[in-house]
């Protein structure tokens, strides 16, 4: 019994050794797909972004969408940050999707971590691999495509200081719905 006890806490070790570098390379890994997908403006032009790896969203008339992801500053990640949403309206299925909030200034950023801004009304449709999506809210129009990991597309301008690009992971949702995204922060120690 001893023994089997120890090879379980030596695997469950080994695994986790093992997952650590993939848990953080999902962070690289988005935003490498991303650099990718653009001309690096944003990138090269703004004061900050947060990057969300793997956003789930899903509904039937009543959805919600969450998503972990990091908040950076000129390179540097300085906190945390979860994306959690509800919606009502018409809407159907359910999608995952990557996303990146860029901050055009100081202004912007500082914003975004007291949590002093509000999305709103929304329009989208993914389809499994290849996507596209808008959106109208109260913050400005954002919008993004993709086709695949390999050849993704991403377009997108500052709206109120901020760009919120997104490359669909698979899915298949159909919403014309009502609901802003709530985001917490949480600075690094």
């Amino acid at each position: 019994m001893r023994i089997r006890t120890s090879l379980y806490g030596i695997v469950f070790l080994l695994g986790a050794l093992i997952a650590s570098p993939v848990w953080a390379d999902k962070y690289a890994d988005t935003v490498e797909l991303f650099r990718n997908a653009m001309s690096g403006d944003f990138f090269d032009n703004s004061y900050g972004y947060a990057v969300f790896p793997s956003i789930g969203k899903g509904g039937i008339g009543i959805g919600a969408a969450h998503g972990k992801g990091q908040v950076y500053a000129k390179g540097v990640h300085v906190g945390d940050t979860k994306m959690t949403q509800i919606t009502i309206g018409f809407q159907l299925g359910g999608q995952k999707f990557s996303q990146m909030i860029f901050f055009e200034d100081e202004s912007a950023f500082k914003n975004f971590t007291s949590g002093n801004f509000e999305f709103g009304a929304q329009a989208s449709a993914v389809a499994i691999t290849a996507g596209a999506s808008a959106a109208t809210t109260t913050t400005g129009t954002t919008a993004g495509a993709s086709a695949g990991k390999k050849d993704a597309t991403a377009t997108g301008d500052y709206r109120k200081g901020m760009a919120i690009l997104t490359i669909a992971k698979g899915g298949l949702m159909y919403e014309a719905s009502v609901g802003g995204p709530k985001f917490s922060y949480k600075p690094v120690k």
